[in-house]
């Protein structure tokens, strides 16, 4: 008969059977980048085991490298945050592409950084609040909220107001004056973090307004009446407001049929007129310019002739050599053509016109 401790021992080896260890051994040491959760594996592959269950023997190498991931995350430092455990990876040691930067930190609003300053701590509100008057539990916001002002149809008037005045009205008043403020401050609070004016429409309340927008406001003021400051008088010496849009004007849709009708014609004048408009002063302008620039260039040339002339005469064509009164050659007085020189080098000589004889007693 078996007994219970073999009983136990065929158990424990029936569930190791299931689940493999959690120690992997590799003849390579993976490399492992814990800020990417990234495992690289340089072992070679077996070939025979690839061939024979290619789906397995992937799967296996898979498990053994998420192993071996998940033990180096277990020895990280860990910490408990709403009942859960987590580890804070550390910095990444492969470079990945990205296809947009990296978002910067959001930054911090007027009163975080007092919070932050103070150590006051944010305290979470529960969604759902107790409604005396319905004696139930309502949202807190949004439809159906608890303690909603708007459901009430009659408001008491206070000790100390005017009892002529509209308390709903007033209520209703006060809410877009709180929203307005809390649109202001978080444009202060983004223009602050990014160094810029804040943006608005009409006028920003500011510590020292400048002159513009003293003179915007008192526009902004004369325009608040009734009539759109079409009454309001101007002050002694006042200018207009500067970078205010002027309101435009368009021509009434029944009126004056004559102006009406020049109109059209001048639209069909135009488009049935193909051939451009000439500017006589344009066009005279411009023929000036040429006989100008013609003018000026033929002095050029002139003058560059006279500068070639100054270098010495041309020179004679003639026959002979070098002797007197010779013709041809370098000869004076000579003609182009054969000739007779009355004293030369003797025998025939080549001038640079033609050929010439002299007679002589050489030098």
């Amino acid at each position: 008969m078996a007994t219970v401790e073999d009983v136990l021992e065929s158990v424990t080896q029936s569930q190791a059977s299931k689940y493999k260890t959690i120690e992997v051994q590799k003849d390579i040491e993976p490399q492992l980048d814990l800020g990417n959760l990234l495992t690289v594996d340089q072992n070679p592959l077996e070939l025979k085991k690839l061939r024979g269950d290619k789906e397995a023997y992937l799967k296996s190498q898979a498990r053994d490298n998420t192993q071996l991931l998940f033990n180096a995350i277990w020895k990280l430092p860990t910490e408990r945050v709403e009942e859960a455990i987590c580890v804070k990876l550390p910095e990444t040691t492969t470079v990945l592409p990205r296809e947009k930067p990296i978002p910067k930190a959001k930054l911090q609003t007027k009163w975080e950084q007092y919070a932050l300053l103070k150590g006051i701590q944010k305290r979470k509100k529960g969604r759902m609040v107790w409604d005396e008057e319905a004696k139930d539990w309502k949202p807190r916001w949004g439809y159906k909220r608890a303690n909603d002002e708007t459901k009430d149809w009659v408001i008491e008037v206070p000790g100390n107001a005017d009892p002529n005045e509209d308390q709903f009205e007033k209520r209703m008043k006060a809410k877009k004056e709180r929203v307005a403020k809390n649109e202001l401050q978080r444009l202060r609070n983004i223009a602050r973090g990014t160094k810029s004016k804040v943006p608005g429409v009409g006028l920003t309340p500011t510590e020292k307004p400048s002159k513009e927008e003293v003179g915007l406001a008192l526009h902004l003021a004369k325009k608040s009446t009734a009539s759109l400051g079409k009454f309001t008088e101007k002050l002694p010496k006042e200018k207009e407001a500067k970078h205010v849009g002027k309101k435009r004007k368009f021509e009434p849709a029944i009126g004056d049929f004559k102006k009406e009708k020049e109109q059209q014609l001048n639209i069909i004048n135009v488009m049935e007129n193909k051939k451009p408009k000439m500017d006589i002063t344009k066009a005279v302008n411009r023929v000036m310019t040429e006989v100008d620039q013609e003018a000026s260039s033929d002095d050029r040339r002139k003058r560059a002739g006279k500068v070639k002339n100054r270098r010495g005469p041309p020179r004679k064509k003639g026959s002979g050599g070098f002797g007197k009164k010779g013709s041809g050659g370098f000869g004076k007085k000579g003609k182009v053509g054969k000739g007779k020189g009355a004293k030369g080098m003797g025998g025939k000589g080549k001038g640079m016109g033609g050929k010439g004889k002299g007679k002589g007693k050489g030098r």
